[in-house]
């Protein structure tokens, strides 16, 4: 018996939705899980942002990474930052960070939640 494999999800059509939905909020935001949560090692999200609009500094989940699949923005940590366009990947650091949207964007933030 063949395995049953999920269906696939379209990264572009849920990054339009979840654009469109941003537009409309008050914060320029709006954010989807995409894969895992509480009973996954990983958790994949993918975060909408308005040009302007950004994630404050906040405490770092431990190990991640930051697809920029559309537009471009800023991480600042420790004082330093790195600006990606679509098609770039940061490593985020193991500090306090913040991200910007220098234009309307949307990227993909894997977190490992725990080791395993």
């Amino acid at each position: 018996m063949t395995p049953e494999f999920p269906a696939t999800l379209s990264l572009t059509a849920l990054a339009d939705e979840q654009l469109a939905e941003a537009r409309t909020t008050g914060t320029g935001r709006s954010a989807h899980t995409v894969h895992g949560g509480q009973e996954h090692a990983l958790r994949q999200t993918l975060i909408a942002l308005t040009a302007g609009s950004g994630l404050a500094e906040h405490n770092s989940p431990g190990e991640a990474t930051l697809q920029v699949l559309r537009g471009r923005v800023r991480l600042t940590a420790a004082g330093d930052s790195a600006d990606a366009d679509a098609g770039e990947f940061l490593v985020i650091p193991r500090l306090r960070h913040s991200l910007d949207a220098l234009a309307d964007s949307v990227v993909l933030l894997t977190v490992a939640l725990r080791s395993g």
